[in-house]
């Protein structure tokens, strides 16, 4: 009899009465947590009473939007972004702390520090990710093209791939596979530059991501270059624009298939500015263009024997 006492609704029964009758027949209101309701007529009067809106108050008069919650989740980081970050000599206010708390803080940092990776997975899963954000930032590129390279080192981390390979390797070719996916004129030298690892074992790695996780990278053409390398060597938009009609003419006649698309565009740009009087020398182009100059005078003696 005690327990019926205590117990006597259930979480979704009626648990309150209503006072005000019911606008339609005066009949009697009862309220439960999803809608109140006439128990005669059955009209429905109010409806979700559960507050769907933010949780947060702000009670600052020049706050218009505010926000409680934490940055959104990322594939970036090997926790989505969901650690916590422990201050040192302030608090949340930026009121200095007393020397008793800051020690406190620093145990409470050292075993976050300790438990912060799980297993030895997790560990090299954070150190992969790290070294593909510190890649994607010397290369200038766009958060999109990074959280992307994060999830296919992801990827191939959970298919084994790292066995037998370094984490540096495969974080490299993990955004060199990522921007020939986009489209992105990149070198493979570029890539290396900002890597700290052999180009072989990144061309490697690529071979293997490719291969195994079966990567959407289309072929690069000469043409993407052309931007790219007429910004460095800063030739007038008129070159550039006849360099990329000269590579998409041979493009489409299956000439620069097999050869470097750097060392062919760069042979585009050469030629184009000797048409229209900038002379620019072969040394400069294929230092651009990472090739050598006897690659730039074999695709303009090409060039010239089919515009001829």
């Amino acid at each position: 009899m005690a327990t019926r006492e205590i117990y006597e609704t259930s979480f979704d029964e009626d648990v309150s009465n209503n006072n005000t009758a019911c606008p339609e027949c005066d009949g009697q209101v009862r309220t439960n947590t999803v809608e109140t309701v006439c128990e005669d007529c059955g009209l429905v009067i109010d409806e979700q009473k559960i507050d769907h809106g933010p949780e947060w108050r702000s009670f600052a008069t020049d706050e218009e939007t505010p926000n409680r919650t934490g940055a959104p989740l990322t594939v970036a980081r090997h926790d989505r972004g969901l650690s916590t970050k422990i201050g040192r000599r302030k608090d949340a206010n930026g009121n200095e702390l007393s020397g008793q708390k800051r020690q406190r803080l620093a145990r409470m940092r050292r075993e976050q520090t300790r438990g912060r990776f799980q297993s030895k997975a997790e560990r090299n899963l954070a150190h992969g990710l790290g070294e593909v954000r510190r890649i994607a930032s010397v290369l200038e590129l766009s958060d999109s093209v990074r959280d992307q390279a994060c999830q296919l080192f992801r990827s191939a981390q959970s298919e084994d791939l790292l066995r037998g390979r370094s984490i540096e390797s495969i974080a490299t070719a993990s955004v060199y596979g990522v921007c020939r996916c986009n489209g992105h004129s990149r070198l493979l030298d570029d890539v290396v530059d900002a890597a700290r690892v052999e180009q072989s074992r990144v061309t490697n790695a690529y071979k293997t991501l490719n291969r195994e996780l079966g990567l959407p990278a289309q072929p690069v053409r000469p043409s993407e270059f052309i931007p790219r390398l007429a910004s460095e060597l800063e030739v007038p938009a008129y070159i550039r624009q006849r360099a990329r009609r000269l590579a998409e003419q041979f493009e489409s006649t299956g000439v620069a298939s097999g050869v470097k698309p750097s060392g062919f565009a760069a042979a585009c740009l050469y030629k184009a500015g000797r048409e229209e009087g900038r002379w620019l020398t072969q040394a400069e182009v294929a230092e651009a263009a990472s090739v050598t100059s006897t690659t730039i005078r074999s695709h303009r003696n090409t060039l010239n024997e089919l515009a001829v």
